[in-house]
């Protein structure tokens, strides 16, 4: 079962400075360190509601705080394997994450996307997708990783070292 809910509106999730943070997690990351779990920005009320509706619909816990987490292991891995750097997948979340992002709730996933195609550089348009991980923080949204769906065209990965 799928549900899908495509208002939006309210405050804009990311919190005043957190691109800085997130850039500093990856570089971070690129270079070995472990980092330490940070509340990045919240969902928009409309995404919030339309998250738990969705989730109570599916009979699974709801979110008792509005918060997104972020550390980046799983996402950075993800994305740097596909041979995107740090400025794309900063780009990935700022948009998979905006306030125009649409929820999209199952059994096995939860997610939003942004409904706005973006140019990525690479002679793409995708639509950014923020995936959550919502069960190992109960109860409250970790940004596990995100996706540029429609990237039929990658960029180059990079060797080995």
């Amino acid at each position: 079962m799928r549900i899908d809910f495509i208002l939006t509106g309210g405050i804009l999730p990311l919190f005043e400075g957190m691109e800085a943070v997130i850039r500093q997690h990856l570089e971070r990351l690129a270079n070995g360190d472990k980092v330490p779990m940070v509340v990045i920005g919240c969902f928009t009320d409309v995404q919030f509601a339309a998250i738990n509706a969705g989730r109570a619909a599916l009979e699974l816990h709801l979110l008792e705080q509005n918060e997104i987490l972020f550390i980046g292991r799983h996402l950075f891995a993800s994305r740097s394997k596909d041979g995107y750097g740090i400025d794309d997948i900063v780009r990935q979340i700022l948009s998979a994450l905006s306030e125009e992002a649409l929820a999209h709730i199952d059994t096995f996933v939860s997610y939003t996307q942004n409904p706005n195609a973006r140019d990525d550089g690479y002679g793409n348009q995708v639509n950014d997708r923020a995936v959550f991980e919502m069960t190992a923080k109960k109860p409250r949204a970790e940004l596990y990783s995100v996706m540029p769906k429609g990237d039929a065209n990658k960029p180059t990965k990079k060797a080995a070292p």
